[in-house]
């Protein structure tokens, strides 16, 4: 067994992060310089590069080089496939969520042992 982590979990793990989803958010206009995807945030952009690589390595963003202008692309069949898994899973879980919606309805109207018997007066 490998050590490597499969694509969906670098998906996520890059999407865990707030300033890597809004690169990503940035990049939906179109491919964008790296210096442009830095403005508006407060890190240096070694810290930029950084998250740019993890994006890079999940395979949500391509970067290419046009003379001095380094350009990201959005690549969006990892978000295809991150979604497509979630909405598999999502609904097992509804299903799985109205089987206990429906068991805590049925046990509420159920008598219990806690319910108090009318005493028998049958003599």
């Amino acid at each position: 067994m490998t050590d490597a982590p499969d694509e969906l979990s670098l998906v996520f793990q890059a999407l865990a992060d707030p300033t890597r989803r809004a690169i990503i958010s940035r990049l939906r206009s179109g491919p964008t310089t790296v210096g442009e995807l830095a403005e508006p945030f407060a890190m240096s952009r070694p810290a930029i590069s950084q998250h740019l690589k993890v994006l890079e390595r999940a395979g949500l963003i391509e970067r290419t080089a046009d003379a001095q202008w380094r350009r990201c692309t959005l690549r969006t069949e990892p978000l295809d496939e991150a979604s497509a898994w979630v909405d598999r899973h999502r609904n097992e879980w509804n299903q799985r969520f109205d089987l206990l919606d429906q068991r805590l309805r049925q046990l509420k109207t159920a008598p219990t042992a806690s319910t108090p018997r009318t005493e028998r007066t049958d003599r």
